[in-house]
């Protein structure tokens, strides 16, 4: 598949060139779409903001995320990860700027809305890894894509700040948020002008049809039009949460609008779904091209409960530690990023050893360390050493990071020409998670908290019996007619 054979993170030609900007893409869109978080003291100050519209912000920040994962999907299959990649990275840079020059509330909740588009970008290198490297080393590469790359936030927080107080003043901080912003429009050129979409002779398989995943069974049908409803319920939940029985964001009218507006969209969906579809209910798909779209689901309820978790996790930790240990706010938060420090290390071998001792069983092992690490931070309190606490969180967030490592280690592996939308989906259901979890810490006590995550571990396993390992290959049919056998064990 490519020159070179195994992973040599030091080199920079062929494969490894494409692995290295990949996470340097998905790098950039992480700081730029967490570029508010370190700074959010200062920017409440500077615009005048009370404690609700931070809170605001915050849920702003991740709502355009589910829709904008399952779009930013389709659009990788159809026009291909080099030219969507320069196109997120320089179009997002306008409401990064947007933000960085807001005066009022209103104005930096809107550049905070249009800014979940950037994190989609994620799923867009999916895809592109998923064309440069062979199944046995897909794991061990989608791993340090999502690990190097998700430590974008982390990045954020250690660099933003102190950004802010080189440039001084109470502009500080807008400089730094309009720095990342350029940043991500001036790596946009960089991206296009060294990457392809396909290693030199390959080809690049586009689904049959766009505006909706494909099936290849009836019973499948019914499945993906199942596996929606969650995605509208947490995009349901945010206008909850923005609406006067929430943060009084929205007026009663407005939530009714948007509530009616998500359930015309789903009737839309519907009726896409169907016209890509309809065809299975006519008569049944050659075995040769059908896949199963339960592996889809599997994946999904795996990432609900792991990047959820991870996403509700680091939002709270700080807070947690400082609460339960009476901790000034710096030294909690300085704790609490070795949750997401681990991503450097975890992710990656979590797609490693999926190479290397297969995925469900991988999985499974995971989703079990991740129940019993959220089960154990549950049981957290003052009684406890400080030092144990942390090492506790940190476990936990082994599991965590490496369980997503395992997912994305599967995705590519069940579809090549639907890798995008797979992922797309998939990732999508890490924020509908996250949604779910954020609300849940609204309602509930910390330790309850941990023990809801634990329990949809549970779930999570349960639904990984029903998985398959993938094995032997995957069918894709060039433009030519001629068939192309991809390996996959």
């Amino acid at each position: 598949m490519s020159e070179q054979a195994g992973i040599n993170l030091l080199s920079f030609t062929g494969k490894m060139k494409v692995l290295h900007l990949s996470w340097m893409a998905f790098f950039i869109t992480f700081v730029v779409w967490f570029n508010h978080a370190p700074l959010l003291a200062v920017i409440g100050d500077s615009l005048g903001l009370t404690a609700s519209e931070i809170k605001t912000l915050l849920i702003l920040n991740v709502a355009l995320t589910i829709p904008a994962r399952v779009i930013i999907g389709m659009l990788t299959d159809r026009y291909g990860p080099r030219l969507v990649y320069a196109l997120v990275l320089s179009i997002c840079s306008i409401p990064c700027f947007m933000f960085a020059v807001a005066e009022t509330f209103e104005q930096a909740a809107i550049a905070r809305f249009l800014l979940g588009f950037i994190g989609a970008g994620f799923v867009i290198g999916i895809r592109m890894v998923s064309e440069w490297f062979p199944a046995n080393e897909l794991g061990t590469a989608e791993g340090v894509y999502g690990g190097w790359g998700n430590f974008g936030s982390a990045a954020a927080a250690m660099s933003l700040p102190a950004i802010a107080l080189l440039f001084g003043g109470e502009d500080g901080w807008r400089y730094a948020v309009g720095l990342s912003g350029l940043l991500s429009l001036i790596f946009s050129v960089i991206w296009y002008l060294n990457v392809t979409d396909t290693p030199k002779g390959s080809t690049y398989f586009k689904p049959k049809q766009t505006g909706a995943m494909e099936v290849t069974s009836t019973g499948d049908f019914w499945l993906l039009l199942v596996m929606k409803i969650p995605m509208y319920g947490a995009l349901s939940l945010l206008t909850w949460k923005l609406s006067p029985s929430g943060v009084n964001m929205f007026s009663e009218t407005a939530a009714i609008v948007a509530y009616v507006s998500l359930a015309i969209l789903f009737i839309v969906e519907v009726k896409q779904t169907y016209k890509v579809n309809g065809h299975v209910f006519k008569q049944p798909v050659a075995e040769i091209h059908q896949y199963k779209f339960k592996q889809v689901a599997v994946l999904n309820i795996l990432y609900f409960a792991t990047f959820g978790s991870e996403l509700a996790v680091i939002s709270m930790l700080p807070l947690f530690f400082a609460e339960v240990f009476s901790l000034d706010m710096v030294y909690a938060g300085l704790l609490a990023s070795l949750y997401a420090f681990m991503n450097l290390m975890s992710r990656p071998g979590g797609g490693w050893i999926s190479d290397k001792f297969g995925r469900k069983k991988t999985l499974l092992i995971l989703t079990a360390g991740l129940a019993v690490g959220y089960l154990t931070m549950s049981a957290i309190d003052s009684s406890w050493p400080l030092a144990l606490a942390v090492v506790a969180a940190m476990a936990c967030s082994f599991f965590v990071q490496a369980g997503e490592g395992a997912v994305f280690a599967a995705v590519p592996l069940i579809k090549r020409r639907l890798t995008g939308q797979i992922a797309g989906m998939t990732g999508a259901y890490g924020n509908v998670g996250a949604v779910v979890y954020l609300t849940v810490l609204s309602m509930v006590s910390y330790q309850q908290f941990f023990l809801v995550i634990a329990a949809t571990a549970v779930v999570g396993f349960i639904t990984l019996l029903f998985m398959e390992e993938p094995e032997g290959t995957i069918t894709e049919v060039r433009e030519d007619g001629t068939i192309e056998l991809i390996n996959v064990s």
